[in-house]
């Protein structure tokens, strides 16, 4: 503590709020003590937020890995489902040809019954998952569904129009997946 006289102003010995100084270093050491307890609590907040942010980027370090496991799964498995929905398809194919192989099936019209089945099967399999098969046949030609391979001179058909699918085009939901490629009418020359 200092030995210094402060320039406090002493009012009457009337007043009890009056400081005498002689009442001073009191008056410090009870300052000192407040500021010490004071900086004592602000320390331990500070150890309790320091902790609870230590807890909580280890909880997010842990959220963090397990979301990128779990993405890294969904990415890995993400063909279950369709694969699921396939094998009876392929099993369907291998029984068919199975049965070629040995010469269980010599009738033709059994065997084209069986292979219309198993296209079916596999159509509404791909229909369910949402592939839509694009027809654009004697439409306008549509430079986001189709793929021109030739233009042909035509003067019955009007110009730019599909006249053959050579290939077939998909879209899956919205999405094109294999655009269709066809043959387009073009103004006679």
């Amino acid at each position: 503590m200092s030995n210094k006289k402060h320039n406090v102003p002493i009012k009457d010995g009337k007043n009890k709020n009056s400081v005498k100084e002689n009442d001073l270093p009191a008056a410090e050491e009870n300052a000192e003590d407040e500021v010490q307890s004071n900086n004592s609590e602000v320390e331990n907040e500070n150890a309790k937020l320091k902790d609870t942010l230590l807890r909580k980027v280890a909880e997010f370090e842990n959220y963090k890995r397990r979301m990128d496991t779990e993405i890294s799964n969904y990415i890995k498995y993400a063909s279950e489902n369709i694969i699921k929905e396939l094998l009876p398809v392929y099993d369907d194919l291998g029984r068919s040809i199975e049965s070629i192989n040995k010469g269980e099936t010599k009738d033709f019209e059994t065997l084209k019954k069986g292979v219309n089945l198993i296209y079916d099967k596999f159509k509404n399999v791909l229909e369910n998952e949402g592939l839509k098969e694009i027809n654009s046949l004697g439409k306008e030609f549509n430079v986001d569904v189709n793929s021109a391979l030739m233009q042909i001179p035509r003067d019955d058909v009007k110009p730019n129009t599909v006249m053959e699918v050579i290939e077939k085009g998909y879209k899956l939901k919205d999405k094109v997946v294999k655009h269709e490629k066809v043959l387009v009418s073009s103004e006679p020359k």
